[in-house]
C-alpha cells in the first residue's frame, strides 16, 4: 500500500516503463480505479476563476440571485475549474517510469454532465484506455470521471492524451 492522503492509502501500483506499449495496454480496463484526492470547491474559488478568466455569469458569483432564480438553488462551479482541478484530484491509473518528459497532449472529449454546487467536495477516478507508439513517444489516453462526492454520476469526464517522452 501507499499512502496519496491523510488516512488514505492506495493499493501499490507496478511500475511500467513508459515505453513497454503492450505491458500498458495491458493495464487497459472498462472499470475505473482508485479514488484520489478530495477537494472542496469554495465560492472563493468559483470567485477568483471568474475573476481570472472573466466569465462572471450570475449563475456563478451572484449567491443571492442563485439562490432565488438558480435551477441549482445556489451558485455553481465553472465547467473549466472544475476541469482544471484534474490534477489535484486524480491517481494516475499507471505508473510509468524511464520517460524524461511529459507533455499534456490533448483531449479525445470533454463532457460537463452535472453541475457542481459551490461547497461540494470532489473527487476522482481514472482508467487506462490505450498506448500506442508515437514518433516522440509513448502516447497514453486516459479516462477520468470528477465526481461530486457521494454521487454516483460524474460532473465530468475528460479524456486525456499525454504524451511521454525518452
Amino acid at each position: 500500500m501507499r499512502a496519496v492522503g491523510p488516512g488514505r492509502t492506495l493499493p501499490t501500483v507496478t511500475a511500467i516503463a513508459f515505453d513497454d506499449i503492450d505491458a500498458i495496454n495491458a493495464q487497459a480496463s472498462e472499470e475505473y480505479g482508485e479514488w484520489g484526492d478530495e477537494l472542496v470547491v469554495t465560492q472563493e474559488m468559483i470567485n477568483q476563476f471568474a475573476d481570472l478568466t472573466g466569465d462572471h455569469q450570475w449563475i456563478h458569483v451572484d449567491v443571492e440571485r442563485c439562490e432565488k432564480e438558480s435551477p441549482f438553488g445556489g451558485p455553481i462551479a465553472h465547467g473549466f475549474l472544475t476541469l482544471s482541478l484534474m490534477p489535484s484530484l486524480i491517481s494516475m491509473p499507471v505508473q510509468l517510469t524511464g520517460m524524461k518528459n511529459v507533455v499534456n497532449f490533448g483531449s479525445g472529449g470533454l463532457q460537463f454532465r452535472r453541475p457542481v454546487p459551490a461547497g461540494a467536495t470532489l473527487h476522482a477516478r481514472s482508467r487506462v484506455v490505450s498506448a500506442e507508439k508515437h514518433t516522440l513517444g509513448t502516447l497514453l489516453t486516459f479516462e477520468s470521471a470528477i465526481h461530486v462526492k457521494d454521487s454516483p454520476k460524474p460532473s465530468l469526464t475528460y479524456l486525456s492524451m499525454i504524451l511521454f517522452q525518452g
